[in-house]
């Protein structure tokens, strides 16, 4: 196949899209809206499969150095009383890690690695996409070049793939009835801590129930060299109403005190959830939403990818790693087929249902669901996990998931080895 193809988005699935179309052989061009790309947000988890994936792109030692190799999850009740604990990554018996890392450290990373890879010009910052068309030989988008005072520039390619995120105008111009994201009735409070490291320095730990939820995991190998912790945390609390707030007040710093009280009681501890809120220099707020899995992602020559395709609930620690396997979705296809048609059809047969299974079970509780039940059959606690939840339940909710979302432990290391 022959022509540019244009990536709307420079975050994590737009560069690793890029970096893999690179390496099938397709030219790419990235545009983000932002005017410099910098290391924002918190934290984020990468599970096995898309380890493996950032491995191949020769990313291991840089990962390595940034992230924390997640080494066990626990989950906990409200009072702090263990429902299920199992190693995670390397000490599971993966190949490759599981890494819990910053995600604005993790975007740095890949357009580092874009920039070493891609021709010179291949990605171009304060470009915001303000809408496209197909045409007989490929598609034209228009760009706001937010450098020049919003001049509107456009530019021909083969094909465009919308990593745009979860408000991507791509999906909007296919499916302009959608409405916002479908909000949960849960808002979630995010902010990072340092402190002494918790349980192995590696661990994540998951408390509480489905109303009200608090998670916290390092994200920082560097703070853990100098036996510290930075700690990633989110706190969630179900609210009374069921619209969506408006995106204006989505990533709005608050105060503690918007929250905090519920999680007062909470000090197991060997963790004191109420040092660890206290302890944040900024703290901010989002909705917990997502979107309806659609009936397509490609339109002609025009194809959806990452949170822009299928925006999921921040549970199973999957949004970043889902958009990543998109990316060597894409790449494969590409390379398999003819012509650009064919290779987006091929993508999404392979990603659209996949992801919809993940979609559908994040809104069931994915993993988390033991929270629930402990919950239900044990409010005021319990004496012995295994006369509440027993032990195969608990298993089975935690193989079902990772089976759903690929990164069961036989899967990952088949493709890991296939990968080297």
């Amino acid at each position: 196949m022959s022509g540019r193809i244009l990536i709307a988005g420079g975050g994590i699935g737009g560069l690793v899209t890029a970096l893999y179309l690179h390496r099938a052989g397709a030219e790419v061009a990235v545009f983000e809206s932002a005017r410099e790309v910098r290391p924002l947000g918190v934290g984020i988890n990468l599970q096995p499969h898309a380890v493996a994936l950032l491995h191949a792109l020769g990313l291991a030692d840089e990962l390595a150095a940034t992230g924390i190799q997640t080494a066990e999850l626990i989950y906990v009740n409200k009072f702090g009383q263990r429902i299920w604990q199992e190693p995670r990554g390397v000490a599971a018996g993966y190949a490759v890690p599981q890494y819990s890392i910053h995600r604005g450290h993790l975007q740095m990373i890949l357009y580092r690695a874009a920039e070493r890879t891609l021709p010179p010009g291949s990605i171009r910052t304060a470009h915001e996409l303000m809408g496209f068309e197909e045409t007989a030989t490929g598609v034209k988008a228009r760009f706001a070049d937010r450098a020049s005072n919003g001049a509107e520039i456009t530019v021909e390619g083969a094909a465009l793939i919308g990593a745009d995120g979860i408000h991507s105008l791509v999906r909007r111009t296919f499916f302009p009835d959608e409405g916002p994201p479908k909000f949960s009735g849960r808002i979630l409070w995010r902010a990072t801590t340092e402190r002494a490291p918790v349980l192995t320095g590696r661990s994540m730990v998951w408390a509480g129930h489905d109303s009200q939820k608090f998670v916290c995991y390092p994200i920082s190998e560097t703070a853990r060299h100098q036996g510290r912790a930075l700690m990633n945390w989110i706190a969630e609390l179900r609210v009374p109403t069921d619209s969506t707030p408006p995106r204006s007040d989505w990533n709005r710093r608050v105060d503690a005190s918007v929250f905090r009280e519920p999680f007062a009681s909470w000090d197991f501890g060997w963790l004191s959830i109420p040092e660890l809120i206290d302890g944040a220099e900024a703290i901010f707020e989002f909705p917990m939403v997502d979107r309806d899995p659609l009936p397509r992602w490609i339109h002609g020559r025009i194809t959806l990818l990452g949170d822009a395709a299928h925006p999921m609930y921040p549970v199973g620690s999957n949004g970043a790693s889902q958009a990543i396997l998109d990316a060597e979705a894409m790449a494969e296809e590409y390379a398999r087929h003819e012509s650009i048609e064919h290779a987006f059809a091929a993508y999404e047969a392979r990603r659209r249902p996949a992801t919809a299974a993940v979609v559908h079970a994040n809104r069931q509780g994915g993993p988390d669901r033991v929270l629930q039940l402990a919950e239900e059959r044990a409010p005021n606690g319990f004496d012995d996990i295994e006369t509440v939840i027993p032990l195969a339940e608990r298993e089975a909710i935690a193989n079902s998931y990772k089976q759903t979302a690929g990164f069961d432990r036989e899967t990952v290391n088949r493709k890991a080895g296939a990968e080297r």
